[in-house]
């Protein structure tokens, strides 16, 4: 039964990346849209625009009338990754070489903002009943997404942030997006104001969890299936859910070694993502990440058990969706 769930998602898929292989971004000056199409063609794994498809599936049958509103969905979503990239230098994006790096800032911050207005373009397209509540959540949406950034880059410069300072975060920079795609979807169906607010709930509680369950992973993971490299949080000192609750926790000499391999400038990495690593197996700090991260995504199942639908067949595709992510290790 998983596997014609799978199979159905799959279908989705294809036929989704081609609509948006398909698309044409604009054509002059190329130096303005070439970075977009490049980006675009990047892949990944299209999980926004295909939850705004299973959820408009769950009401209706005709996805395909729902394929270039969910294209707004992720043409938004690789934008926030184009700047993010600048910001945050990085020179890979999906293994491949990052926007400013291929062409320049200037070019990468245009382009991006190019993007910003292509996903607003496809968003006006949507049926004008339905227009103004897309518009408000979209625009709810990306001014948390931005905000949710701001407050990342804060925590760079903070000594001490709560567990609740944490998640607000992720939930503004990664989750609000997964619930908009959700919410996004069934609106356009036609589905009850009540069924929309309890698939973006869902949408919000597993985003939260997918990132609590990035954390985990990044020290956590087996090397060989990672694909970077494990401990990186470590070895930037990046105030993730497991440094956080690490601060909380330690005492005494946990606390001084703790605090010590945070001050040091010069160090050993392996060294430094074995001892801090230790600390965390010390105090608890996986299990503890772990139950959080179960919580968020036993409350958003349970929100689905909420809805109205009789599609039984593409609920199940999207909770076989969302478990295939929770079970990922990479």
């Amino acid at each position: 039964m998983t596997t014609i769930k799978t199979n159905l998602t799959k279908e989705l898929l294809v036929k989704l990346e081609k609509h948006l292989q398909d698309f044409s971004y604009g054509d002059s000056p190329k130096e303005l849209y070439e970075p977009i199409t490049y980006i675009m063609s990047l892949g990944g794994k299209r999980i926004r625009p295909l939850l705004t498809l299973l959820a408009y599936s769950l009401y209706k049958k005709d996805y395909e009338n729902a394929l270039t509103p969910a294209m707004a969905v992720e043409v938004f979503h690789n934008f926030t990754l184009m700047h993010d990239d600048i910001m945050d230098e990085a020179p890979l994006r999906r293994g491949q070489t990052t926007v400013h790096e291929k062409w320049d800032t200037n070019t990468a911050i245009l382009s991006g903002d190019v993007m910003l207005v292509k996903a607003y373009e496809i968003l006006a397209e949507v049926p004008a009943d339905k227009l103004g509540d897309c518009l408000s959540l979209f625009n709810k949406t990306a001014r948390e997404v931005c905000e949710g950034q701001q407050r990342d880059m804060n925590f760079e410069s903070l000594d001490e942030v709560t567990e609740a300072e944490y998640l607000e975060m992720i939930r503004q920079k990664t989750a609000v997006l997964l619930g908009f795609a959700l919410q996004f979807g069934a609106i356009l169906a036609g589905a009850s104001k009540k069924d929309s607010q309890y698939l973006y709930d869902f949408g919000v509680n597993i985003g939260i969890g997918f990132q609590l369950k990035d954390d985990l992973l990044d020290v956590y993971a087996d090397q060989d299936k990672f694909g970077k490299q494990v401990g990186g949080d470590i070895i930037a000192n990046k105030k993730t859910f497991l440094l956080i609750k690490a601060k909380e926790l330690a005492n005494g000499e946990d606390k001084k070694q703790l605090e010590d391999w945070l001050s040091k400038t010069n160090f050993d990495k392996e060294e430094k993502v074995k001892e801090v690593r230790a600390l965390y197996d010390k105090l608890g700090i996986k299990d503890i990440a772990e139950n959080k991260m179960t919580a968020y995504f036993d409350l958003g199942f349970a929100q689905l058990n909420d809805l109205n639908i009789s599609n039984k067949e593409m609920l199940t595709a999207l909770k076989v969706l969302t478990q295939n992510l929770i079970d990922r290790e990479q």
